[in-house]
């Protein structure tokens, strides 16, 4: 994929952005034009080309008459939001800097106008939900649900989740614009560590991932628009995780989509840590251990995307303990034992091009067995990159089709080595 920065990370969160353009999340114009001008390595940079882009469009939505032109208004606050999610991306390494909570309720804000400009506005809810990883016990899911039809009971619905630095907005533009242009529902979430759930009530990941999405169900359970034997959950990037740890426990789930296929993050960061580091933790020398996390991360001449990990994950776990974080990440771990409870087809795919968990994909396969049908997505064809970003067409086309043939209850294949359902 030609890089639109020199520094690797950079490069690709750009293409994240940029992929968006795909259903009206972003302009191709204005992300190259922000990727000309962002310095590489410089989180200051960063945040201020895209805070500009933000600010920029979000004027020219205020300014439409939205009633007369609720097209142009929509487009523009939607790609706004965007602008402002991925603002603060790089700043997660001080959790109380002011600018990622202003940065990211301008997002929201903005997303939801445009969303009420559409045809068919989403549902917005708080659901109630409960852990015993929480903190107070109880806390809450907030979805947006988006209907496939107006006017037509009992249709399909599926459930998309992200992962470990995203939101329920990408969602709606990755994965929901094809879905429900497939005349399909669509409810975006999100959980503990991530988006709202993290910034406005303070909680970091938790394992116990059904307790997210029985919510959920429950909440499509008690609509009268929904065929509830038609119900499937899309997990995205450590999504791809958290979606097979769900419905592991939930069982009212015609299909679990785990794109792509990941089932132990632990032992991917694992790999890039110095023994030493390892031999800190394992001997109970926490304080050392997280003096040498945290001085790397702060340590402007280490690689971005090693700088940017390790923010991450003090961010999204809500601690400011490494060796906190370190000792709760092996929970998450998706196992034989785990995918042994999955009783409904899955589908497992991988990119081609995307090295952050090599071999895991196609291991969850073993696992599963003839429960599970694995996808190769194809660098040559644009579609080899992390959760095939920039070829969302292609994604839809090969897990959504194979979901319709899930609920048709056609044979479905094995192995689908091409690309091409």
């Amino acid at each position: 994929m030609f890089q639109l920065s020199n520094d690797t990370e950079f490069a690709f969160t750009l293409e994240e952005v940029l992929s968006l353009s795909n259903n009206f999340g972003a302009q191709t114009g204005e992300v190259l034009r922000a990727a000309s001008q962002i310095i590489p390595a410089d989180y200051e940079s960063w945040y201020k080309e895209f805070l500009f882009l933000g600010d920029s469009i979000h004027a020219k939505a205020v300014g439409v008459n939205a009633s007369r032109f609720p097209v142009s208004a929509r487009q523009a606050y939607f790609r706004a939001s965007t602008y402002y999610r991925f603002a603060p991306f790089y700043l997660h390494g001080n959790a109380s800097d002011p600018r990622i909570n202003e940065a990211g309720a301008r997002a929201v804000a903005d997303f939801d106008k445009a969303a009420a400009l559409l045809a068919l506005p989403p549902v917005k809810v708080n659901l109630p939900a409960s852990s015993p990883n929480v903190p107070t016990t109880n806390f809450s899911v907030p979805v947006r649900f988006f209907k496939g039809q107006a006017d037509c009971a009992k249709l399909p619905t599926i459930i998309v989740g992200t992962g470990y630095d995203a939101t329920q907005e990408d969602l709606y533009h990755g994965s929901g614009v094809e879905i429900l242009a497939r005349g399909w529902n669509v409810i975006t979430y999100e959980g503990p560590g991530q988006g709202t759930v993290l910034r406005e009530q303070n909680l970091g990941f938790i394992p116990d991932w059904w307790n997210v999405v029985t919510p959920i169900v429950d909440y499509l359970a008690s609509r009268d628009d929904i065929n509830m034997d038609q119900v499937a959950l899309i997990g995205v990037s450590f999504g791809g995780e958290l979606a097979p740890l769900a419905a592991s426990r939930e069982h009212r789930l015609s299909a679990v989509l785990s794109v792509d296929g990941l089932d132990d993050l632990y032992s991917v960061i694992k790999k890039g840590f110095p023994a030493e580091l390892q031999t800190l933790y394992n001997n109970g020398r926490y304080a050392e251990f997280d003096k040498y996390i945290l001085d790397t991360e702060r340590n402007t001449s280490t690689p971005t995307q090693e700088r940017y990990i390790l923010a991450q994950s003090l961010f999204s776990f809500n601690t400011d303990s490494p060796s906190d974080w370190w000792r709760r990440l092996p929970a998450f771990t998706v196992n034989a034992s785990v995918l042994a409870n999955i009783t409904c087809p899955a589908f497992i795919g991988e990119g081609e091009n995307d090295s952050s968990a090599p071999g895991q994909a196609e291991q969850m396969v073993k696992w599963l067995g003839n429960k599970s049908t694995y996808n190769l997505f194809r660098t040559d064809l644009g579609a080899g990159e992390h959760c095939q970003l920039g070829a969302e067409a292609q994604l839809a086309q090969v897990t959504l089709d194979w979901l319709a043939d899930v609920w048709d209850q056609v044979a479905l294949p094995a192995n689908l080595t091409d690309g091409v359902y």
